[in-house]
Parts: C-alpha cells; structure tokens; sequence
C-alpha cells in the first residue's frame, strides 16, 4: 500500500519468524534493523546468509558477536546488554538472605540454588541429577527455583526444596549455583553467584556436540570470556562425581571460587553497563538520520 511507507523495520530476536519478515521488507525497499542476533554461531549458521542478505543493520547483545558477524561479512553495532538492566532494576528489591529464608520457611543452611531449565525435558533430564547431587551435601540446602505450572509435577520425590517466581532471589541468597545452560548462566554470574553448568542430554547429543555445534562452550559466560571460566558438565548419564567436585570447589573456601568472582568481575566489564536499550535506541536512529541524510 503506498500510504505504507515505515522509515524502517525493527525486527527483535524470535528469528523463525522475523527472517521471513526481512525477506519481505527488503523484497518491498523497507530498510531493515535487527536487534537481538539470531544465535547462528551456535546452530543454523546457514541464516547468517540470510542476515547478510536482508538485514540492513544488526544489533547484537553478547560481545563474542563482534568478532564473529565480520568473519562472515556482518558489521554488528554492540551497545551492551538489556540484561544488565534487568537485573539492575531488581537488586535494590532483593530480599536479604535471612527474609529471604523466612519467606519461604527455609532453615538456616547456607543454600545451592537450582536452575533446571525452562522447557520441560530439560526439566524431566536435570532435576534428578541435581537430586542426586544434593545428597552429597547434606550440610546444604539445595533450592530449586522455578515457575509453579511447569515444575511442580516434577518435583515429587526429589528430597529438595521449591520456590516460585523467586529465581533472583534465590540467586541472591545463595552462595553457588548449579545451572543448566542458556540465560540463566548469564544472569547468575552478573549477579555474582559462583556456578557450575550441568546439562544432561541423550548419550548421542553428547557424541556428536562436537560435530553439530560451532562454538567450543555451551554457556555465556564462557563464550562471552573466550575460556571457560565455570566448569561445563555435559553427561548423558547420572554420575555426579565431576559435579561434586567442581561444585565443592566454588563453594567458600574452595579452590576456585576467588578466580570464578574475578571472572565474573571481568564479565561485567566486557558485557557493559546500564543503559544498553537507550544506546541501541540512540544508535538506531541515528542510523536512520544519516541514511536520510544521504
């Protein structure tokens, strides 16, 4: 329609659907911005042609990005991390440990939270494993936290605690993690919480990872480090010795716990401050005025 003519498209992660809507503004001449880069270095690299085809503009999120986008011909704009702000806006909110305990009728054991995913086969695959772990700790108390619809049905039996819609708090009242992978691992080291990454899968996924997957490490900190800062455990059975020991290893007094804080100090630095969705905002339209200028 000619009364359509927008200044330009912002498409925002979700790439299923999005790369289709690319395809269809440049087929129509409307400029294109891409916010939230589909994680091509991870699966389906074959999209990055795409990208390159029908984005005008791509603004990513993770700096790891920077290097990667022009090695396949992709100048990225990075401006930081929402993230960041997110967990910002929440930390002044934060319950203290003690409330924390009181809320929710936990004792007085220094706590482990549990991050065992949002989809529910990761849930079905991870939470006896992090079960089974827990009962090397019985000095600890380990916390799971979840949403209420998607994980109650599995925690019958477990031998270990639940809180609802409270997956910062417990983060904060915990002195380490165990994580699957994804956000999650992200948030958990910008908050400061020592972790260790545990992803259970079929044995065939974990034979053929180094096959099918194009990056060397599973969780952001690691790819965003360049190293693996927080140890990786990625089984498709239910040992937990390595889990225990890197586990024992970031709780207080353990071998690396000071050198996985540094880390994660270093982590913030490269990831940025607040005020990312301003300066990608600030960067977009500029973007927009130069073209018109042009």
């Amino acid at each position: 329609m000619p009364e359509f003519a927008p200044d330009v498209l912002i498409l925002v992660d979700y790439p299923g659907f999005n790369m289709k809507m690319a395809r269809w503004a440049k087929e129509h001449g409307i400029r294109t911005f891409y916010y939230i880069a589909p994680k091509v270095w991870a699966w389906r690299e074959w999209r990055v042609k795409a990208i390159r085809r029908y984005v005008d503009r791509l603004f990513i999120i993770f700096p790891f990005e920077r290097t990667y986008f022009p090695k396949h011909g992709i100048t990225p704009v990075f401006e930081g991390n929402p993230l960041v702000d997110a967990i910002e806006a929440r930390r002044t909110t934060l319950p203290k440990p003690e409330e924390f305990r009181r809320r929710n009728s936990l004792d007085q054991r220094p706590i482990v939270a549990l991050l065992a995913g949002s989809r529910r086969n990761e849930i079905r695959d991870n939470l006896p494993l992090m079960a089974a772990l827990s009962r090397k700790f019985p000095e600890r108390q380990f916390v799971v936290a979840g949403v209420a619809w998607l994980y109650e049905q599995h925690m019958a039996g477990r031998g270990i605690r639940y809180v609802c819609d409270q997956t910062y708090e417990t983060l904060a009242a915990a002195e380490a993690a165990v994580v699957t992978s994804g956000t999650a691992t992200l948030e958990t080291a910008l908050l400061g919480i020592p972790e260790v990454v545990v992803y259970r899968t079929v044995w065939w996924q974990v034979w053929l990872r180094p096959y099918v997957l194009k990056v060397p490490w599973v969780s952001l900190v690691n790819l965003n480090l360049g190293r693996e800062a927080v140890a990786e455990i990625i089984q498709s059975d239910f040992s937990v010795d390595r889990a225990e020991r890197e586990l024992r290893a970031i709780l207080h007094g353990g071998s690396k716990r000071g050198k996985m804080l540094a880390d994660f100090g270093e982590l913030k630095t490269i990831i940025g401050g607040p005020g990312a969705s301003e300066r990608f905002a600030a960067r977009m339209v500029a973007e927009l005025h130069a073209q018109k200028i042009k």
